[in-house]
């Protein structure tokens, strides 16, 4: 039998899919690829996992109004009957609530592919309808998309570019990387990738003999080649450490006065905090080591050195997904305007430079692929982290960055694209939530967490049994994905579900706007095509990209450096904030009045900390981060993941003297547990963390008891404390939580996670 070669796009990369016989049996990656994440192999085995959704389902009990256990058995329909359903709900709680009793929750994993973005496709659908809730902001960086434009008038230096790696390669002397620089957060990007680079930015920068200074908990946040310095923190301490870095750039007169009068606002208000002129605490490196355990005298070189040569602050996207995580970003905007480098080649602030494929790389500035939004009728938004406040709360007041608003109460729930039963913070609080509406609709290809805890499951197809167009706007290459195999099972599209429903609602029409699925791709291509035409790149025409698979930008004649515009002339180039300045002072959020947010950069200790009275209770700080072998949940079934468990649980690292104290060897099954929540982990003995800390990946699928006491898989989103990161941001505070660990010598409970749920079957659909 003939195996037929299709290319296509993953989250974790380009590849060609093998297939044989309607069967995917292998995936090759990307020519031009020159370090492929072993993930594209893990593809194969999720598109026939016997975790894909067959059929449309409906949960036993929801007619009846029973809770959502996670434990439901399912009966499947006929899609018309499905749809039916679906659309019936819709007319129903937009008929008796109104539109904003309808939440349209998404996250925009779940396709690299611009035409079937589920956070796309569920908003254009649920908007052309008569609007829903939104979602405000992001979990990756949703406390700097809403702080950076009161401090630098944009949030480009997280959604877009940052000072690129040859102008960190040529001029660079110093990098201090705050939260590290881990090679596995290099193997995925949010639009997919043609070429994994971050790895071969960091061998160039070491062999020019750029210097790194690594500040984290935990040794592995930097590659063994890089020979960077490891300076350990406590975590969620950044900010201290930065703060001592200013006050002895201020003490020491190293500072750059001129740079600050001309470019910046509000430092006088900044240095007299440093100094302690309101509080009379002077943030030296001695109150900042008490704090961090970072003792002063590194601190005070660290800063000396950086004062002394071109340094690049680089902080790791994860820092502001804590409590109060909107200050190290702040902070460390501070600290490299005190050293004077912003805008100059090499030199400056940057945020996420280990956090994702992509960041840095030089790209032409042009756009990446993407369909359009329509406005939301309904106007409304929460932010995007407080999912369980607005349904626990419905009615309630929150504040957000500079407005006041109350939580809508909501009657259903349509989400199409991602796992908060992932992602979300203290999940066990998210569940007591998710009972509030009537009604809960799922897309979705595999029983997820999210998938069982709905009430009408819609089969939604993979990347490979669709058409699609993928890219980013910090990768070169825009990349065809063609259909591969049929749907699996009676499976169909988001794009076509969404427009089957939107037929049965009258705006057919409207959602599809006449095309066809290629229609649509072509369309996609077309406009990367003008906006490549308007910097004079010429691009091949639809059908050549089609046939070819791929194309690839050229490289831009120029480095790119963050705000090297502004610095050249700060009067014809203003950034958009108030005074058109850096804002190291904010008159707009003091005028805010949030004590969680002061008008500049300021140590304010988290809820939870190795320095609050609560680590006598819960003496661990759990640190959780990103894995080194499935994207966030996504293919967390898949061996490769399976592979790294032990006694299939999520390991869980530990200070080799923290698991003596507590009589844990390596492979032990323990109980991670605080107030909040608990779960079961297999430890891993590492000197490489510091001690009182550990450190667990997120991702594992979430397995609650049927006592809903205990997760049995290792998901540490139990245990993390869901509150907003300050009432400027409402980010997500999901890093981290104090903890304890005990070893579990009771019998293991089975692991469920990868069981589907219990089924009524039904025929498939004649069509």
């Amino acid at each position: 039998m003939t195996v037929r070669r299709v290319p296509s796009l993953a989250h974790w990369g380009a590849f060609t899919a093998l297939v044989e016989g309607g069967r995917v049996i292998g995936c090759e990656p990307f020519a031009k690829d020159p370090a492929p994440s072993a993930m594209i192999d893990a593809i194969p085995e999720m598109v026939h996992s016997p975790l894909r959704i067959a059929r449309p389902a409906v949960r036993e009990g929801w007619r009846d109004g029973k809770p959502r256990t996670g434990h439901d058995r399912f009966q499947e329909v006929s899609w018309d009957e499905a749809l039916d359903l679906v659309a019936g709900e819709l007319t129903r709680v937009r008929r008796e609530h109104g539109d904003t009793a309808i939440f349209g929750g998404s996250y925009g994993w779940s396709s690299a592919g611009r035409l079937h973005h589920a956070r796309t496709l569920v908003r254009r659908f649920l908007f052309q309808g008569g609007g829903c809730v939104d979602q405000a902001g992001n979990y990756s960086w949703g406390a700097a998309q809403f702080l950076l434009p009161h401090v630098i008038g944009t949030y480009q230096p997280v959604a877009g570019r940052v000072t690129d790696w040859p102008s960190i390669v040529t001029n660079t002397k110093l990098m201090v990387a705050f939260g590290g620089l881990a090679l596995k957060n290099g193997q995925v990007s949010s639009g997919g990738m043609g070429a994994h680079v971050l790895e071969h930015w960091l061998r160039r920068a070491k062999e020019a003999g750029v210097r790194f200074v690594v500040i984290s908990p935990l040794k592995l946040d930097a590659p063994d080649f890089l020979d960077a310095e490891w300076i350990p923190i406590r975590p969620n301490t950044d900010t201290a450490l930065m703060l001592a870095m200013a006050h002895t750039l201020v003490s020491e007169g190293r500072h750059d006065e001129a740079f600050l009068a001309r470019y910046c606002v509000g430092f006088d208000r900044f240095k007299a905090y440093l100094l302690g002129a309101d509080d009379g605490v002077a943030k030296d490196p001695a109150w900042a080591a008490a704090i961090t355990g970072v003792p002063a005298e590194t601190i005070r070189a660290l800063a000396r050195d950086a004062a002394a040569t071109t340094s690049m602050i680089t902080v790791a996207w994860s820092l502001q997904r804590a409590h109060h995580g909107e200050q190290p970003y702040w902070a460390s905007i501070a600290l490299a305007a005190m050293l004077g480098g912003i805008g100059e080649p090499g030199a400056g602030f940057a945020f996420g430079h280990g956090s994702m494929n992509g960041v840095g790389v030089p790209r032409v500035d042009i756009p990446g692929p993407e369909v359009f939004m329509p406005p939301n009728p309904a106007a409304k938004a929460i932010p995007v982290a407080r999912i369980a406040d607005m349904l626990l709360n419905p009615g309630a007041p929150y504040e957000f960055n500079g407005r006041r608003d109350v939580y809508p109460d909501i009657r259903l729930i349509y989400w199409a694209g991602g796992n908060p039963f992932h992602h979300h913070q203290d999940l066990n609080r998210l569940r007591q939530g998710w009972q509030k509406p009537d009604t809960v609709i799922v897309h979705e290809s595999w029983w997820t967490p999210t998938a069982r805890h709905a009430d009408i499951v819609l089969p939604a197809t993979t990347t490979l049994e669709r058409n699609d167009v993928g890219g980013s706007s910090r990768d070169p290459f825009v990349l065809a994905m063609k259909q591969a195999i049929p749907p699996v099972g009676d499976a169909r599209s988001d794009f076509d579900i969404f427009h089957a429903l939107a037929r049965r609602l009258g705006y057919g029409d409207v959602f599809s706007e006449g095309r066809s699925e290629m229609d649509w791709c072509r369309g996609i291509y077309e406009r990367v095509v003008a906006g490549a035409a308007r910097k004079n790149i010429a691009l091949p025409d639809f059908e050549t990209f089609w046939e070819q698979g791929s194309v690839e930008l050229p490289d831009p004649d120029k480095d790119f450096v963050l705000f090297e515009d502004f610095r050249r002339d700060p009067a014809l180039y203003p950034l958009k904030t108030p005074s058109g300045k850096i804002e190291i002072g904010s008159d707009t959020i003091a005028g805010f009045g949030y004590a969680d947010c002061l008008p500049h950069p300021a140590w304010l200790p988290p809820a939870e900390w190795l320095g609050d009275a609560t680590a006598r209770e819960w003496p661990l700080h759990l640190v959780t981060h990103q894995p080194a072998d499935r994207l966030h949940s996504q293919l967390d079934p898949a061996g490769a993941s399976r592979r790294h468990k032990v006694k299939g649980r999520e390991i869980i690292r530990i200070n080799p003297d923290d698991a003596a104290h507590r009589g844990i060897k390596d492979d032990d099954i323990v109980r991670v547990f605080n107030a909040r929540g608990a779960c079961l982990a297999a430890a891993v003995l590492d000197p490489g963390v510091m001690r009182n800390v550990a450190v667990m990946a997120t991702g594992a699928w979430f397995d609650p008891s049927q006592r809903q006491v205990l997760e049995q898989h290792g998901n540490p989103n139990v245990l993390t404390l869901d509150v907003g990161t300050s009432r400027l941001t409402q980010g997500p505070s999901a890093l981290s939580a104090l903890v304890e660990i005990e070893r579990w010598d009771a019998a293991l409970p089975q692991v469920r996670a990868f069981v589907p749920p219990s089924i009524i079957r039904a025929a498939p659909d004649a069509a």
